[in-house]
Formats: structure tokens, C-alpha cells, sequence
């Protein structure tokens, strides 16, 4: 067996539970392996901010996914108040305009601690779960999505972000277009055989690897498999491939 730690600190596993209880029963069949956490609307919500305060105790990395998206001033008190918890990553949505990405990171550095470590702050382009008809006719968007997510990742880059969430497809342009060191942080990643579930846009751990993606967002093939542990193993023996 691969030696997890190779692969592992790429690896965002995706904490989307109803409750406490059962995130912490994840966590302690994963002790060990040095993944990041991800917690997002459901678990945050129900939990709340201690629950980020005890991932951080157990020393884990965390990955605040709460997309925040409202007037600048705001998102400039959100992002302060998550920077105070001590996250690693989270992320605001980029259709929320350049002047209120910018005041997210006001608030980042206001509330920044001495010595503490500035979280990566990256935006959100398309949901992995956007499909063309729904870009084009639902939300009203026109033109392909990759265009829709480069222009995105180029107002987040401009506001001064440190990368974006995106589908793995996109990794190779936006690398392009915004510079090797553009983080790009990619869910919809399915090992393969796995089920796509409610994602359009997916692609296995060991492609996305291979075409430079940072970090990989996995969620339902590991939380909801069996054996949370043994399939997650199996993921980085498959990214140890790349």
C-alpha cells in the first residue's frame, strides 16, 4: 500500500453531514491520514463555528465552504470573522463583483492574528453541477462555460485571490490564462466506476492530477462507501499513479 501522506495533504475530504455525530465518526475512521476537511452550508449550519474550532484541535486543515456572496461590506465582516476561527481556505463567489472579492480580503487581513497564517482565499466560477442549458437558460449567462469560468477566474485573480474552485476540465486553460501558482481547487472528482451522482462536469483523482490541479475535492466516494478508510486509501494509491 501507498504511504498515504504522499497524496494525502491534496485531498479535501468533503464533511457533508447532517450533524456532528456523524462527521466526527468519519474523522475517527480516517485518523491518521493527513487530508484537509471541508465543511460546508449543511454540516456548518447544524454545527456550527465550534465544530471548525475542534477540527482545528485534532489538527486538521480546513477547507470553510460557505461561498459568500452579499454587498462588499458584508462579506468584508464574514471573511473576518472566519479568518478569527483559524480556517485554512474558504471561499467567496465571484459573481459578486471585484469590489466585494476585495473587501473579503480587507476583512482577511483585518482580522489576521499575530503570527497567524493567511487562509487561502479562492473564488467560486460555475458549480460543478451547472450544465450548459442551465448557464445559458436558466441563469442567463450566454456562451460556453469554459468562457463563463475564465472570465470569472480572471476577476478573482484581479481582485487578488489566491485561485478558484472549478471543475478539473477547466484546470488547463485557467493555469494558462492566470499563472502555474493560480490555485485551482477541483470537487467533482469521482474515482473510476464511481457514480457521477447530481455532478455534470467530473473526472477521476489520477486526471485531474495529471493536468496540475491543486487540490482535490472528494466527498460521496468516500463518506458514503463502506469502508471510508479503505476507499480513501485506494484513492491515493490511484493519485500515486498520476
Amino acid at each position: 500500500m501507498v504511504n498515504p501522506t504522499q497524496t494525502a495533504e491534496r485531498v479535501i475530504v468533503a464533511l457533508d453531514y447532517p450533524d456532528e455525530t456523524a462527521a466526527r465518526q468519519l474523522l475517527n475512521r480516517l485518523d491518521g491520514i493527513p487530508v484537509w476537511m471541508k465543511v460546508g452550508m449543511e454540516l456548518f449550519y447544524a454545527a456550527g463555528p465550534a465544530f471548525v474550532v475542534y477540527l482545528k484541535e485534532r489538527g486538521f486543515h480546513v477547507f470553510l465552504d460557505l461561498k459568500l456572496h452579499d454587498i462588499p461590506n458584508t462579506v468584508k465582516g464574514g471573511s473576518a470573522s472566519v479568518t478569527r476561527l483559524g480556517v485554512d481556505m474558504f471561499n467567496l463567489h465571484a459573481a459578486g463583483g471585484k469590489a466585494m472579492l476585495e473587501a473579503g480580503l480587507e476583512g482577511v487581513d483585518k482580522a489576521l492574528a499575530p503570527g497567524q497564517k493567511r487562509p487561502l482565499v479562492i473564488g467560486v466560477t460555475q458549480l460543478t453541477s451547472t450544465s450548459q442549458s442551465v448557464l445559458n437558460d436558466e441563469i442567463g449567462i450566454p456562451g460556453a462555460i469554459d468562457d463563463a469560468v475564465l472570465r470569472y477566474a480572471a476577476l478573482t485573480k484581479q481582485a487578488g485571490l489566491d485561485g478558484v474552485v472549478a471543475s478539473a476540465r477547466e484546470v488547463t486553460g485557467l493555469k494558462a490564462a492566470n499563472g502555474a501558482g493560480f490555485v485551482t481547487v477541483t470537487p467533482g472528482i469521482r474515482p473510476a466506476g464511481s457514480a457521477i451522482g447530481d455532478q455534470s462536469r467530473v473526472m477521476t483523482p489520477k486526471e485531474a492530477l495529471a493536468i496540475g490541479t491543486d487540490y482535490l475535492v472528494i466527498g460521496r466516494p468516500i463518506t458514503a462507501a463502506p469502508d471510508p478508510r479503505e476507499a480513501l486509501e485506494h484513492i491515493l494509491e490511484e493519485m500515486s499513479e498520476a
